[in-house]
């Protein structure tokens, strides 16, 4: 505990910024646009989703299951950490006066460790189920793909939730950070803050380590099997190169923007000397290092949509004509071959 912990409650430290520099920090314009082209873009990518699967195969209706999962979750993110952070930057309340017990910290704590490891968590399950799907075509049963999708998707958010509880548990806290309008983990020496960062910020990095990992197999099973002499009957077809386009695209913006925060938090937690001293004061330098690589990693709960509406096969075709005469009946399993019977 700080030592203003007891009269300021337990999520508050420190901190020495004015009233002015906050103005000129937090843009309510800024954000108010941010969260309005998030939810307006992952609006357009549900509708695209929605009429994708009323056509789709059995192999894809699980992929876009991961997918509806994938994008309901960043729009949902966007909209309650959009709502209280366009709320605070439009008429910069003073968060001791407002939540003196920290209910409202602990709650967008929670929200942001959810909604931040569960993209990475649901690539990582795309990723395995993409690889099943490539590397083991008849190992699945094709008739419970999409209910079985919805179960992990469902497994995952809740795997997220139980994490971002640990610090109402008393592993780990959530303070408020600077400039004053926004709740996350604290990068503190003690244990439970040690714990609870890498905890967080190991599980994100194995994700998307597992994405590479799987898909890199993936591409290079489909790259042996389409350019090697197999039979034109085991050629991927267009939707199986379709789903890993958008697999890896989806990989390489978590990757681009989540990674530099998961790397900044482990090592801070692990600095020695502490980076945070014994009154819960981090260096300015750091505390707005923590506000440029947490801006970063929301650009991904943008770019998802746009992954998928752009790398879909019509957009691609459109760009690349050449590549709609291919054929669109060859598949990736093999087609059993008749013997020609006597007439």
């Amino acid at each position: 505990m700080w030592p203003n912990g007891s009269s300021l409650g337990p999520c508050f430290r420190p901190t020495n910024i004015t009233l002015e520099e906050r103005r000129l920090i937090a843009s309510p314009w800024f954000a108010a646009s941010f969260c309005l082209v998030g939810l307006t873009s992952n609006l357009v990518a549900l509708s695209v989703l929605a009429g994708a699967r009323q056509s789709s195969s059995h192999a894809r209706s699980s992929f876009l299951t991961f997918l509806c999962g994938l994008v309901l979750t960043d729009f949902t993110g966007l909209l309650i950490t959009g709502t209280i952070v366009v709320s605070q930057h439009a008429i910069l309340f003073d968060w001791h006066a407002v939540d003196p017990s920290c209910r409202l910290c602990r709650f967008m704590g929670v929200v942001m460790v959810f909604f931040g490891l569960c993209p990475l968590l649901l690539g990582a399950a795309m990723a395995s189920e993409r690889y099943l799907g490539i590397t083991r075509p008849f190992s699945r049963p094709a008739f419970a793909s999409q209910r079985r999708a919805w179960t992990i998707v469902g497994l995952v958010w809740a795997a997220a939730l139980a994490l971002g509880l640990l610090p109402l548990l008393g592993v780990g806290r959530y303070t408020v950070q600077y400039p004053g309008s926004w709740c996350f983990l604290t990068l503190g020496p003690e244990r439970g803050d040690v714990a609870f960062g890498l905890l967080f910020a190991l599980l994100g990095s194995f994700s998307v380590a597992l994405s590479f990992l799987l898909n890199t197999i993936s591409v290079a099973t489909l790259c042996r099997v389409y350019h090697g002499q197999e039979a034109a009957q085991q050629r991927p077809r267009d939707c199986e190169l379709e789903m890993m386009a958008q697999l890896v695209g989806i990989m390489v913006v978590a990757s681009v923007c989540w990674m530099p925060l998961l790397v900044f938090i482990a090592q801070t937690v692990l600095q020695s000397p502490p980076a945070m001293n014994s009154t819960g004061q981090l260096s300015r330098a750091m505390e707005q290092q923590l506000l440029i690589y947490l801006r970063v990693a929301t650009w991904n709960q943008i770019l998802d949509p746009w992954v998928y509406i752009l790398f879909r096969r019509a957009v691609i075709r459109r760009l690349h004509p050449g590549l709609s005469v291919r054929s669109r009946s060859l598949s990736l399993q093999p087609q059993l071959t008749r013997r020609p019977t006597m007439a």
